[in-house]
């Protein structure tokens, strides 16, 4: 199953209409721009909780579940796929710290803008559907990425103010994929939060966002 597929599944057409955010990119924009065009606000946590974001799901109940489909999706070689898309061998790149894995075991996904984040970006104001098609969405390739439980558990709930990848080979492509998740989704920054974004931005001149509203 595609990513988008398991995406649209997600909702109704109706819903999606009435819930879909400010326009994103479907024509590339440097990155400093796409910065630049974030709403900036404060953020709040109030309320948070992380069962208001609905995970893993089986969109397409073909037994394999959002995580499942991203470690598909993300596999430099293959696993087997079994009953109840049980996986064994294969092969993932974690690009946060630059290490390899042949077992799922050491990996887990990642929010590329996490949920308390999220929350405190203006998914607070969602609806649960909304807040569940977020939390597996698998129509936008990098707003879910398999990488290294370590790095995962390191970064947590962390703005790239807080935190950046282990990997500095890595950061001009993490800023990227934050900002385009934060587009996609009609998602504010604070001050600090821009700042270091801008800072890690103008050293990637050659980095562009390019997405589509979320659903």
């Amino acid at each position: 199953m595609s990513r988008r597929s398991a995406a649209l599944a997600v909702l109704p057409f109706a819903a999606a209409l009435l819930l879909a955010p400010s326009p994103a990119y479907a024509a590339p924009v440097p990155l400093a721009d796409a910065i630049e065009a974030l709403e900036v606000a404060e953020e709040s946590r109030d309320g948070y909780d992380r069962s208001l974001f609905p995970h893993w799901i089986d969109a397409d109940r073909d037994g394999c579940n959002t995580r499942a489909e991203v470690l598909l999706e993300e596999a430099v070689v293959a696993p087997e796929q079994g009953e109840r898309c049980r996986l064994t061998g294969g092969e993932w790149y974690s690009y946060y710290d630059d290490r390899t894995f042949d077992n799922a075991r050491g990996l887990d996904i990642d929010h590329m803008v996490p949920l308390a984040e999220a929350w405190d970006s203006g998914a607070s104001e969602w609806s649960t559907q909304r807040r569940q098609a977020y939390a597996n969405d698998l129509d936008e390739p990098v707003a879910l990425v398999a990488v290294s439980a370590a790095s995962n558990r390191s970064k947590a709930d962390k703005d790239p103010s807080e935190w950046m990848p282990p990997s500095a080979d890595a950061h001009c492509r993490y800023v990227t994929e934050w900002t385009t998740v934060k587009t996609r989704w009609g998602l504010s920054v604070d001050e600090v939060e821009r700042e270091a974004l801008n800072a890690v931005a103008a050293e990637c001149p050659d980095e562009v966002v390019e997405t589509t509203p979320a659903p």
